[in-house]
C-alpha cells in the first residue's frame, strides 16, 4: 500500500477503476473503498475485515440526484436528506430497480445502506467512473477494542493484520471525530433510527417530526 497526498485523488480514482481497493479518510473513520460492482474487489473486503455477509457495505451517492433517481425517497428520506446532506448520516433505501441492485449485490438487495459524503469519500464519488461501496477500515471481531482506523499509520496496521491487498491510502491526517455514521432505516413510512452516531438522535427526531 502507497500513501498519497489528497490532491492525489486522481491516482486512487484510477486504481478503483482497474479493480483494486483504496482507503480514504473521512471526519469520522477511514474508509476502504471499493468499485460497488465488483463483486471480487468488495469480497475481499469482507474476507481481509472478517466482516460478516449478512452486513452490507455502504453505497457512496456521487449526488443527491443519484438518490432520487436510484432509490425510494420517502418524505422522511427527502427530509433527511436536505437536512444532513451531504453529511454524517446514512439512510436504509430500497433501490427502484430490482435488476440494478443485483448489479451492486454488496451494497444491500432489495435495500441499500446509503450515504452523501462531504469530504475526500464524497469527491471519489462524485468523480468516479464506477459506484463506490465502503466501510470502516478496521477487523471485524469483538478483540478489535481500538475501532476503526482515525490516522494513516492505523490504516498500514490494518492492512498488515488483515493483508488486504490495497493500491493507496489517502492520508488526510488524523480523523478528529471518531464516531459512526448515524443510520436511519427510511424503507418504510415511519423512519427508524437504527444506530446512532454522529448526528445526534434529537436532530434526526427532530427533521423527521417537520415531515407532514
Amino acid at each position: 500500500m502507497k500513501l498519497i497526498r489528497p490532491d492525489e485523488l486522481p491516482l486512487a480514482i484510477e486504481a478503483l477503476e482497474a479493480g483494486e481497493l483504496v482507503v480514504v479518510p473521512t471526519q469520522r473513520w477511514y474508509m476502504i473503498c471499493a468499485n460497488a460492482r465488483d463483486h471480487d474487489a468488495c469480497a475481499r473486503i469482507y474476507a481481509g475485515k472478517g466482516r460478516p455477509r449478512s452486513k452490507s457495505l455502504a453505497y457512496i451517492l456521487p449526488s443527491l440526484v443519484a438518490a432520487n433517481e436510484l432509490f425510494v425517497m420517502t418524505p422522511a428520506a427527502i427530509q433527511l436528506a436536505s437536512a444532513f446532506w451531504p453529511g454524517d448520516l446514512a439512510m436504509i433505501l430500497r433501490w427502484r430497480d430490482s435488476e440494478h441492485a443485483q448489479q451492486h449485490q454488496p451494497v444491500g438487495v432489495p435495500n441499500a445502506l446509503v450515504t452523501l459524503d462531504s469530504g475526500l469519500l464524497g469527491q471519489l464519488a462524485q468523480r468516479s467512473r464506477v459506484p463506490i461501496a465502503a466501510t470502516t477500515a478496521n477487523l471485524s471481531n469483538p478483540a478489535n477494542t481500538l475501532g476503526p482506523a482515525i490516522t494513516a499509520a492505523e490504516v498500514e496496521s490494518f492492512v498488515a493484520e488483515s493483508e488486504i491487498s490495497v493500491a493507496y491510502c489517502i492520508d488526510g491526517g488524523i480523523s478528529p471525530l471518531a464516531n459512526h455514521l448515524t443510520i436511519v432505516d427510511c424503507t418504510e413510512t415511519k423512519a427508524q433510527i437504527t444506530r446512532s452516531g454522529v448526528v445526534h438522535d434529537r436532530a434526526v427526531n427532530a427533521a423527521i417530526a417537520a415531515v407532514s
